[in-house]
């Protein structure tokens, strides 16, 4: 029975690896993709008003706490999250999210594909983009990639948030991510 198990775990976790690798082969020959990483590497962006800055970060502390302990890295965190998911114009929440499906904040995780960092980047795109001494635990690295994935995704999907997120993970055709990620957005981010 034992011995059966393990076959049968070893048989998912091949079937993951596969389709991981199928998608990120997909992802990786997008050459539109490929050119906004690139120029995101070199933008920035920020708070427009300082009223509005202490006020989300205040209300998204709170909210963050029981994901990250320390108040100091909170705020930080949430100043590069707001930061990134301005500059491509999404809204801050649902990276936000994301980072809570994908990682549970945690920026030093690895999936099982090999996807890294808070927002579970495929290295595949540090070479796609040129960049390869890039770092995915380096937070801002992971924020800005992520958030132009994401952007391009709901770019691509711009009536339907639910594709452009099972895209982003890869399961396009499925409603599992894009449902985890909804729920947690209205459940922890959004809420009133």
């Amino acid at each position: 029975m034992r011995l059966r198990l393990n076959q049968l775990a070893a048989a998912v976790i091949l079937t993951l690896l596969a389709n991981a690798a199928a998608s990120s082969s997909n992802a990786s020959t997008d050459p539109e993709l490929r050119q906004l990483l690139k120029e995101a590497i070199a933008s920035d962006s920020g708070f427009e008003d300082r009223f509005d800055a202490q006020v989300w970060l205040l209300d998204m502390s709170r909210r963050l706490e029981r994901f990250v302990a320390d108040p100091k890295v909170r705020i930080e965190l949430l100043k590069l999250i707001h930061y990134e998911a301005r500059r491509v114009g999404i809204e801050p929440e649902l990276v936000l999210a994301v980072i809570e499906v994908e990682s549970r904040f945690d920026e030093f995780a690895i999936s099982v594909s090999g996807a890294r960092g808070l927002m579970q980047i495929m290295p595949f795109w540090l070479n796609e983009i040129g960049i390869s001494d890039q770092n995915l635990f380096k937070i801002r690295t992971n924020l800005r990639m992520g958030c132009t994935i994401l952007r391009y995704y709901i770019d691509m999907e711009p009536h339907d948030l639910g594709r452009a997120l099972a895209r982003y993970n890869g399961s396009l055709g499925r409603t599992i991510y894009p449902n985890k990620v909804i729920n947690a957005l209205h459940r922890n981010w959004f809420k009133q």
